[in-house]
This record gives structure tokens, sequence and C-alpha cells, in this order.
């Protein structure tokens, strides 16, 4: 078995694929946390002795196994939702997963090729964790990026959760790596006294500071308690955008309201009022003077039409408050071909899964500040803007309170809900801070500052959640430093290694 690993051809990369579909199982909703060290380990040991070329191949297995596994949420959204064939929806959703495949395919190239050193496995392993690191970042940049399925994740329930706010998800991802590729080379650094030594205080130490600092509070509250409620309208997603529906929709989320226990900030989910902001000023009205009449804040989402800088009227995602809060946020971070299409003047028209409603957003601009709500600052971060971490972060660190609202309506009843969730989670983990999530169908909840769920509401029901947050003060230090001082240390780490393959080469 070893051997099919470490050696070229289809068995190895067979067995990669299975690896790569372990990362799965070790994030929500199985959350089995050790099936991350045994992924990462199965792909370190199976490209130790492969040519670049037979690298990226087994690279890509493991990619492929990882996102055919984590991502077939994505059949549904086309299928379902997309109103694609079972077999094009298959295509489609084959050729998504084979193209993610990519971003592990060229690590295991450039591994093979430039940075791997067998002959040292200490700094062996310390490459591999910094070029682990490097692949996710990357991920979550390129072409907008797709920043999802990040092997810290897993450590959300798990040992290393203490380490979250001190470096984030990437920090967790780094060990996870660190901490495979060691063990993978436990048994040929034992001559090795010294470096054995060192390797086990490496492969053990960050795991006992992650238990140390798991309930260590980084953050602290300020000021009394807020009231919150967050509507959860169960809105099926082919009757959202449904103009006979209008009136219907927007009748329950008032009436929700009108008959909500006394709260300080009420918030509705992503688009809950699905029309322009400004031909819905009056539904928007009544909703302004029940507010301040119940003095609150509501937050809600809502499309805007508005010109951009150069005049144009763009169309966006956003979410607005009103009542005792003021501001409206323009979504960033948008959804490939769900709030816009790539390359619009080739797809447009070929299937109706390329013309999606409201698949024509503009991304918002990068200086916008936090919401305010009853005095206090929310980050506002729409969907899949809270799986980015280094983003998130940015607007963390500005506010007091961390707000998320979203329409995972998209996914049926796939497990990638409860994934959205986890990174969610993630966030307020990191920042310190209190989270108010409300989504259309599921799940939303209340997150304290350590990442746990104190209040929720089952997916697939029409309900009103209700519970306390606090405003926090005072900064992690990953809210202070972000990813720098792992961005340096990676990039240390792969120079070191680049420099002394080429050294070793030329001897």
């Amino acid at each position: 078995m070893l051997q099919w690993i470490t050696r070229p051809g289809w068995p190895g990369h067979l067995l990669a694929m299975a690896g790569g579909a372990l990362t799965t199982l070790a994030l929500a909703p199985f959350d089995i946390w050790p099936l991350a060290v045994v992924s990462i380990a199965l792909l370190y040991f199976g490209l130790r002795e492969l040519r670049p070329g037979q690298a990226a191949l087994r690279g890509w297995s493991y990619g492929f196994g990882l996102f055919a596994s984590g991502t077939s949420w994505v059949y549904v959204s086309i299928h379902d939702y997309g109103a694609a064939s079972p077999a094009l929806a298959g295509v489609l959703t084959l050729g998504f997963v084979a193209g993610l495949g990519l971003f592990f395919a060229l690590p295991g190239a450039l591994w093979a090729r430039w940075f791997r050193r067998s002959e040292a496995p200490l700094p062996d392993a310390l490459a591999f964790a910094a070029l682990w690191v490097a692949q996710e970042v990357f991920r979550g940049w390129f072409l907008t990026g797709f920043p999802w399925l990040y092997a810290g994740y897993s450590q959300l329930s798990g040992p290393l959760a203490g380490l979250a706010p001190v470096g984030g998800v990437w920090l967790l991802s780094f060990v996870l790596a660190l901490s495979a590729a060691l063990i993978v080379n436990l048994n040929a650094l034992r001559p090795k006294k010294p470096f054995y030594v060192a390797a086990v205080i490496l492969l053990l130490a960050p795991w006992g500071a992650g238990v140390t600092l798991q309930d260590h509070a980084w953050t602290r509250a300020k000021d009394q308690p807020l009231k919150v409620a967050a509507i959860q309208g169960n809105i099926a997603q082919h009757l959202k955008w449904d103009p006979t529906q209008l009136n219907a929709q927007l009748a329950l989320y008032r009436d929700l309201s009108f008959s909500a226990k006394p709260v300080d900030i009420l918030v509705w989910p992503e688009t809950a009022i699905p029309m322009l902001k400004d031909q819905a000023q009056g539904f928007i009205g009544v909703m302004d003077r029940f507010a301040r009449e119940r003095n609150l804040a509501l937050i809600t989402g809502v499309p805007v039409r508005q010109p951009n800088a150069r005049g144009e009227m763009r169309y966006y995602n956003a979410i607005t408050s009103f009542g005792e809060g003021q501001g409206t946020y323009l979504k960033q971070k948008l959804v490939p071909f769900g709030e816009y299409v790539p390359l619009q003047e080739v797809l447009r028209g070929l299937i109706a899964f390329f013309d999606l409603p409201m698949s024509d957003f503009a991304p918002g601009p990068s200086d916008q500040p936090p919401l305010l709500a009853k005095g206090y600052r929310l980050a506002p971060l729409i969907c899949y803007e809270v799986v980015y971490p280094d983003f998130a972060a940015q607007f963390a660190a500005q506010s007091d309170i961390l707000l998320t609202v979203s329409n995972d309506t998209w996914f049926g009843t796939s497990i990638g809900p409860l994934q959205h969730l986890q990174m969610a989670q993630m966030r307020a983990l990191e920042a310190g801070r209190w989270m108010i999530r409300a989504t259309n169908n599921g799940v939303t909840v209340l997150i304290d500052p350590h990442g746990r769920v104190t209040e929720w509401l089952p997916q697939f029901e029409q309900a009103v959640l209700y519970g306390e947050v606090q405003a926090m003060q005072g900064l992690t230090p990953y809210l202070q430093w972000r990813n720098w001082p792992l961005a340096i240390l990676c990039a240390l780490l792969l120079g070191w290694a680049l420099l002394a393959s080429r050294m070793a080469k030329t001897l």
C-alpha cells in the first residue's frame, strides 16, 4: 500500500483522490478533525519520490477528491435552480471540480521541482507547510478566489482552535500541514537525536498552545448586552424573484416584524426585499416608522441601483440599516454565475443557468464604512464575503459586532449551508466578536466570540430567532497583525528551501 502511494501511476493517484475526500469528512457537518492530518499526510507522503509531471497529476487527484466530495452542492445549484438537465449539470459540476483540482496540481509540480528536500526531513516538513498555506492563499485570491474547504476549518471544534485569534484559519492550516509532514518524517529523524527532538517539539508545541489558549479572552465586552432578532423567511428560491409573489414576501417580513418581541436590532436576510431599493421606498418608509416607534435598528438585504464613479447605472447586492440605524453597504465579493457572469458576452443565453435572476451585479467600492445600529458599528458581510478571512478581518477590526446575511437556498438540502456556517463561526473566533447571522432558510444563528453557536433556528423553517449579543472592544492578534507574520515566515521557509535545493543540485 505504501509503495502505491509513493510510486507514479494510477493506484497512487486514486489513493491521493481518496485522501482529498478525507478533508471533507474533517469539516462540517462531519467534524472528524483528525482526518485533516491524515489527509495531508497522504498527499505529502505520495509526493516524496515523484517527478514534477507525476507530482502535478498526484496533486490534481488530491484536489479532485477534495472538491468532488466537498462541493457536491454545485450540482444542486446548477440542476435544481439553474434549470440544467441532470446530464448537463453533471458535466458542468465535473468541469468545475476538475478545474479546482488544478490548485493542487501547481504546488505539486512546484514541490517536486523546486522545494522538496528529501535529504533534510525537518526543513522539508517546514517548507511543505509553507507551500500548503501559499496554495490556500492563492486559491482565495486567483480569479476572485474560491476560499472553500480550507484544512484549518476542521479545527473549529479541535485542539488548535485557540490559535485562530492569533493567526487566523491559515495558521491552523499551517500547523496541520506541518504536523502531517513531521509525523511522516519522524522515523527518518529518529537516528539524528537533535533533529528528532526539534521535530517532536515542533509537532507538540502548537497543539499544546492551541489547547492552552482555547478559552482565552482576547477582547472584552463594551456596554450592556443588546437584544437581537433575526427573521428566517424560508422563501423557496423559485418564488423569490417571482413578481406575483412580491407582495406576499414583503407582507411576511412586515408581519413577522410587527409581531416580534421588543429588541434593539432586528435583521432580515440577504435580498429579503426582492426589489430595487429606490422602487421600495414606500415599504421601507413604513418599516422605518415602525423601527423608530419601537426604538430599534432594522437591517435588511435589498438590491440597489445607482450610478458608479463614471456615471454609469449599475446594480448592487446590498444591505441597508434604518430606524435607529443608518448606512448602506454594497457587496464587494460577488459569486461567479450567481451574481455576475464571467465572459458574459459569450455565455449569456447559452443555458438558463447563465441567466439567473440578479446575476448582473457590480462589486461595491472597497472603502465603505461599517453599518451603524443603535450607535454600534456592525461589520457587514453579505453571503460569500464571510468566507474570505483577510477581507472579513478588515471590517471586523473597525467594528463592534459582526453581521452576515445570506440566502443559502441555492444549496438545497446539501452540506453546503453547514460548511458556510462553519466558516462564519471561524470569522467570529478570529475576531473575538459576536456575530449575527440571518439567512433565508438556514442556518440562522448567533455566534459568540469563541466561535460557538449560542442560539439557532432549524433549517427550512419559517421562524424568528431571539437572543443577545454584546459589542466587543479590543483587537485579537490576528486583527492587529493579520496574515503578515505568517506570510513572512512562509516566504522565508520557501526561500530557504529553494536556495538549498538549487545549491544541492550544483554540488
